[in-house]
């Protein structure tokens, strides 16, 4: 047996690796000065600045205040005993008949009988 031909029982163990910039050397990968040289850097993607430009489109819209509810149709109650016997039925049928309502797009309004 000769020196050369003896082999380590163990390898050599390389020296630990630490997050300070180790092996890298010098600018450690990161070109020269810069924003981008910086610890902490915190570039904007560009889509996020394209999409910061765009209008937000929220809610109901210019008419936010208009009830999406059908209105009732006032009628004062004078306008009604005028019409109207006593004792008779009074409906949108009969409002209709007499001719104190009209018909919105076909059917008949929702009723709403004001006292004065």
């Amino acid at each position: 047996m000769q020196f050369h031909n003896l082999k380590k029982n163990t390898k050599n163990r390389k020296a630990k690796q630490v997050g300070r910039g180790g092996t890298r050397g010098k600018t450690s990968g990161r070109g020269t000065k810069g924003q981008n040289a910086r610890s902490g850097r915190k570039k904007r993607p560009e889509m996020r600045d394209i999409i910061k430009r765009l209008p937000k489109l929220r809610g109901r819209g210019k008419n936010f205040l208009k009830s999406r509810l059908e209105k009732a149709l006032p009628i004062n109650i004078s306008r009604v005993k005028s019409h109207f016997k006593e004792g008779e039925e009074i409906n949108a049928k009969t409002l209709l008949a007499k001719g104190l309502i009209k018909t919105r797009n076909g059917k008949l309004p929702k009723i709403k009988i004001l006292n004065g």
